[in-house]
């Protein structure tokens, strides 16, 4: 899940004397019954107008009084991996024809990619009419919202930041609150290192006291979240994605012709790195332990799929190592399935802490029949008991990387057949999943 910025410019954010008062309002909040209102006095606040929801047309769905009116609580609609993920959810399920009541109300108040497709399956999509950055200002909207829908369940996917939604919803007869923890980064809503150690114990404390389920996607970043507390029977759980075997247009990829597409030998054997081009998936060292591997072979080549901040960096450094020849950067593409196909190894060298929450690329590698080389950052947890992979600490060095690389390509190739058998047993099921979540709302 990427991170949510507060709007304001760091000019303008909250002294340390309003944040000290809002970790006194947390606080004080934590001592109280958990459904105690806490924000009666700011129910005024006008709920988000008729027009912003994009689905009017839904209001006219009757759906079962057996399903519950979930709203989820996201950034947007876009292209983030929980975002990527309930609409892939919500997806399946129409095609199961199984009915979902769910409202996206998105903390960015702007439209999302995959706006149109939500409503398509028949859910309806809310921007907050405030700014995340005005906090108790968001909250009084939300619990406007919750109020005015009667929902059922309050669906909260950002982590610590969830304490806001839930303060939100106090004394409100919701059946249930869940805060679903989708990485172990542990974010909140300031970049003051000073400001986030105030605020993380009190946002936790809101969290496990007032959520009827705490979901973690990954036993570690479920337990990352609890701080060494013991999971509590019934409340505490994991929940994996739901992970979609490869579509069935893979079956006809051309790995000659996406190498000749690139310009690149039809004899090469392709380094993939495939993810947001950000500091905590380390690209650049991506980059060096490409530049050793050509050194060992020079067969190899390596592309990048993705973007963000750290892409003009990642240029540079490709010239600075003399990679042009070598190196291809496609930015973000929407047929990563297809391309992994094409390719020979799946490199992420995520920095070890804090490690990555669950690595949605490395579970579609191995069902792509890649190798994988991967950092002391991501977890066993969830890979598939199938999967070829050399595991190395990033002090290791580059070059070491690429010796590990070089004897991981003279095994015998992962088997796809097998990889799709263990994703069909697994947690990560799409049908199971599925069901997973329908459980956690019921």
């Amino acid at each position: 899940m990427r991170e949510i910025h507060s709007s304001a410019s760091p000019e303008s954010d909250n002294s340390l004397a309003e944040i000290e008062d809002l970790v006194a309002q947390l606080s004080r909040e934590v001592g109280r019954s958990t459904r105690t209102p806490q924000l009666v006095s700011s129910e005024t606040q006008n709920p988000a107008p008729e027009e912003d929801c994009l689905t009017s047309q839904q209001e006219a769905i009757s759906l079962h009084e057996s399903v519950p009116r979930v709203l989820h609580v996201v950034e947007n609609l876009n292209r983030g991996a929980v975002e990527n993920w309930l609409v892939r959810m919500l997806r399946h399920a129409h095609s199961k024809g199984i009915r979902l009541n769910w409202t996206f109300y998105c903390a960015l108040p702007r439209p999302g990619e995959l706006d149109e497709e939500a409503v398509a399956l028949g859910a309806r999509v809310l921007y907050s009419p405030v700014a995340i950055g005005n906090k108790w200002t968001f909250a009084r909207a939300l619990r406007a919202e919750l109020k005015r829908r009667k929902y059922d369940v309050l669906h909260c996917h950002h982590d610590l930041v969830s304490a806001f939604y839930l303060l939100a919803a106090t004394g409100l007869p919701l059946s249930r609150r869940i805060v679903h923890v989708h990485n172990a980064d542990e974010h909140v809503l300031t970049p003051s290192k000073l400001k986030q150690s105030l605020i993380r114990g009190p946002m936790r404390r809101v969290c496990l006291k007032t959520a009827d389920r705490i979901v973690g996607i990954s036993g570690h970043t479920l337990d990352t979240f609890l701080a060494g507390r013991p999971r509590y029977p019934g409340r505490d759980v994991v929940h994996y994605y739901g992970i979609e075997p490869p579509p069935v247009r893979g079956e006809n990829v051309d790995p000659g012709a996406f190498r000749r597409s690139l310009n690149l030998d039809e004899d090469s054997r392709i380094l993939l790195f495939a993810g947001r081009i950000v500091p905590e998936k380390n690209p650049l060292f991506a980059l060096d332990v490409l530049a050793e591997m050509i050194h060992l072979d020079s067969k190899v080549a390596g592309v990048f799929v993705g973007s963000g901040q750290l892409e003009a960096s990642l240029a540079t450094r490709a010239t600075k190592l003399g990679l042009q020849s070598k190196f291809r950067s496609l930015g973000w593409r929407a047929d990563v399935p297809e391309i992994m196909r094409c390719c020979d190894w799946f490199i992420l060298p995520r920095p070890e802490q804090p490690m990555e929450g669950f690595g949605i690329a490395v579970v579609e590698a191995e069902l792509a029949g890649l190798r994988l080389l991967l950092s002391r950052g991501i977890a066993d947890d969830p890979l598939l008991p199938t999967a070829r992979v050399q595991r190395l600490s990033l002090g290791a060095g580059a070059e070491a990387w690429a010796h590990a690389a070089i004897a991981l390509y003279q095994e015998p190739a992962p088997s796809r057949s097998n990889a799709l058998a263990a994703l069909k047993v697994s947690p990560m099921d799409m049908d199971r999943a599925l069901a997973d979540l329908i459980q956690l709302h019921a």
